[in-house]
């Protein structure tokens, strides 16, 4: 009789071009084990680093893209064709290669008091800003949006925001969106961490709230 028990005891992100961690990785080891009557084999699993992600989420993400202004070019690795689990920002899931998540937070912080022209400059155009498109609403399996500390003054908190049922994590602080807080943001029932703070935001009642029932961390602030 053979039982094979499958045990993950590893789990590495590798740190890919522009420090980013796009694929999770594991080791692949066997350890047979026998006896008169029995073998078990533990096997470790190991992600296919080759794998290549959905092409209508890479479509969705180069759309999304293409609303966004981006003086520094910080998404040059976006490319059609390209497999998007490599990307600058994008996590993809280890064995399926869905994107989970979209780590897009400003890189840089704010210069302080003694900073030079240069230092803004590098700073200002490092921002992400523009508009953001609903074809974020083609990942699916979206669990983690990061926007923190970009520049997205000219606009609200998109209503759409509210139908990425998936997401448990949602930082959209210090990216200066302005206006009312979409209640919609309430159907999120899996949403653990949502910080809004540092923004330019109203809220009329914290009603929905309420709906975010599995809520860990709220700033508002």
């Amino acid at each position: 009789m053979y039982i094979c028990v499958l045990a993950k005891l590893l789990y590495i992100f590798v740190v890919v071009s522009n420090g980013n961690c796009n694929h999770d990785y594991s080791s692949n080891f066997l350890f047979p084990f026998s006896s008169s009557h029995s073998a078990i084999c533990f096997t470790i699993c190991h992600a296919n680093s080759n794998l290549l992600c959905i092409p209508s989420e890479r479509e969705a993400l180069l759309k999304f893209k293409n609303h966004l202004i981006d003086p520094s070019n910080r998404l040059s690795s976006w490319v059609e064709g390209g497999d998007c689990c490599e990307w600058t920002g994008v996590v993809c899931h280890i064995s399926t290669g869905h994107v989970n998540q979209l780590h897009l937070a400003a890189p840089l912080s704010k210069p302080g008091y003694f900073a030079t022209n240069a230092d803004w400059e590098a700073y200002n155009n490092s921002l992400l800003g523009g508009k953001i498109n609903p074809s974020l609403l083609e990942l699916k399996h979206l669990s983690s949006l990061d926007l923190s500390n970009n520049n997205f003054s000219s606009i609200h908190i998109p209503k759409f925001f509210g139908l990425l049922e998936s997401l448990t994590y949602l930082s959209l602080s210090g990216a200066l969106f302005q206006g009312a807080i979409p209640h919609n943001l309430g159907n999120l029932s899996k949403l653990q961490h949502l910080d809004l703070g540092g923004n330019n935001l109203k809220s009329k009642s914290l009603q929905w709230v309420s709906g975010l029932s599995s809520l860990q961390h709220l700033d508002l602030g």
